[in-house]
């Protein structure tokens, strides 16, 4: 969640949401960085509209209550983290960058925020 922290924090302060900047609040943080998890968000967020994915997983996180109550969210949050070490392992093996759409990787950013 760090990584995703500092990426905030970077487009909160109207900077470049880059790899240097992220290493670099990540090492001010004291935070032992791994490059291939800064690519990979780096790639992820290329071309996003970040204050829009996050007003979309906004809007979703209030409409899952209603819809399957509150229970299990800790389980949901792990099954998150842990889908996303297999997507930052699986960028770093397959290294060919694919053409995602922006609807398509705001869809990934509101399972990172949701």
């Amino acid at each position: 969640m760090e990584y995703v922290y500092a990426a905030l924090l970077l487009n909160a302060s109207g900077q470049d949401v880059d790899e240097d900047g992220i290493t670099e609040i990540l090492e001010a943080a004291g935070t032992d960085v791994d490059e291939s998890r800064v690519k990979a968000l780096v790639s992820a967020l290329d071309g996003v509209d970040i204050e829009n994915a996050i007003q979309s997983a906004a809007v979703s996180a209030q409409a899952a209550p209603a819809a399957g109550g509150g229970g299990g969210a800790a389980e949901a949050a792990e099954a998150d983290e842990a889908e996303e070490a297999e997507e930052a392992e699986g960028a770093e093996e397959d290294e060919e960058e694919e053409d995602v759409s922006e609807e398509e990787a705001a869809e990934g950013l509101g399972e990172l925020f949701g």
